[in-house]
């Protein structure tokens, strides 16, 4: 019942969309990837950075899943980086979802929240647009159709300082 609440509140976050500027250093982390290898965000400073929080039950992740995908593809030439971080406690569910819908940027495993509770992630999907500098710009809570247009936005601007 517990999963059932929480899984209910955060779908309805997801529901509103608020694109909010932010500012401040994005903090550090270091999670372990999909292949096994660890992957440390501040290894990745140069780089425009999409941190994207998601859950293989959450139904808005998984529409979006593709679009990221492509968008990863795209920009990835340009200094651009998608990290998907899942946070399930069981990677099991992420790992049939991605057999199912495979991506080609980086997953990795957040199974405590560690990483969810630095960001103070409260909806699903939540995405962190981080810039080259290291700095947290902008955050987007939930997904609806048509919200990859602000994304492409927000990544170009960033390539472009």
């Amino acid at each position: 019942m517990k999963y059932l609440l929480l899984s209910f509140a955060l779908f309805i976050g997801g529901l509103s969309h608020a694109t909010e500027p932010l500012s401040g250093p994005a903090p550090d982390f270091t999670l372990k990837s999909r292949d096994g290898k660890n992957i440390r965000l501040s290894d990745l400073r140069g780089q425009v950075i999409m941190l994207n929080f998601w859950a293989s039950w959450c139904g808005p992740c998984r529409q979006e899943m593709p679009l990221l995908d492509e968008l990863s593809k795209r920009y990835s030439r340009a200094g651009f980086t998608l990290l998907g971080v899942n946070v399930e406690q069981d990677t099991a569910a992420g790992e049939k979802y991605l057999q199912d819908t495979p991506v080609s940027f980086p997953i990795l495993w957040d199974p405590t929240s560690t990483v969810s509770k630095l960001y103070n992630i409260d909806a699903m999907p939540s995405t962190v647009m981080i810039d080259r500098d290291g700095n947290m710009r902008y955050l987007h809570r939930g997904y609806k159709p048509g919200y990859e247009k602000d994304y492409k936005k927000q990544i170009k601007e960033l390539i472009r300082e």
